[in-house]
């Protein structure tokens, strides 16, 4: 797998995590819903993420990176 298909995994596990954490611990978890959403409005404009970054020094490469794709 690549970064941006690890990145929207990711994402969409703390979204859905973060409204389990809402309805069984406090609503106070939606701040981190928000969190996540406004990263990936941002990572929209600027295509930069720190996910993004942490992935990268993972290992984990770029999409199209070693398969003959652009």
């Amino acid at each position: 797998m690549c970064i941006e298909r690890y990145l929207r995994l990711i994402a969409g596990l703390f979204v859905l995590l973060s409204l389990v954490l809402s309805r069984v611990h406090t609503e106070y978890w939606l701040i981190f819903t928000a969190f996540v959403g406004l990263n990936l409005l941002q990572s929209g404009f600027t295509d930069w993420c720190p996910m993004m970054s942490i992935l990268k020094r993972t290992g984990v490469r770029p999409c199209g990176e070693g398969r003959g794709r652009v």
